[in-house]
């Protein structure tokens, strides 16, 4: 590659870099103005407490399983039919005799 592609390759990238910072100076900047970075630590623990509280009362149907490293929460669905059934009950209606109907 030639200087000139080179200084043009370089001036390209920091025109760039140049663009990418400004517009991270500026969201900060404004996310500070408009009070978006604010802390989330000025709401009140009871009010924490109590939409857990509700969340729990709205998902009586799932299981939370917590360790140190990851938190995994299942909910199970009323009326659910797990997928692996759904595939099976879809091929056995083809290997079915003519005439067979489901009641």
């Amino acid at each position: 590659m030639s200087s000139k592609g080179v200084l043009w390759w370089n001036t390209r990238l920091s025109l760039l870099y140049a663009f990418g910072i400004w517009t991270m100076l500026g969201s900060i900047g404004y996310m500070k103005f408009s009070g978006h970075l604010e802390d989330a630590s000025g709401k009140k623990e009871e009010e924490i407490e109590e939409r857990k509280e509700e969340k729990e009362a709205e998902n009586l149907r799932q299981a939370v399983h917590d360790n140190g490293y990851f938190k995994t929460v299942v909910v199970y669905k009323k009326d659910f039919v797990p997928y692996s059934t759904r595939i099976s009950n879809f091929i056995s209606r083809f290997r079915r005799e003519p005439g067979t109907e489901d009641k």
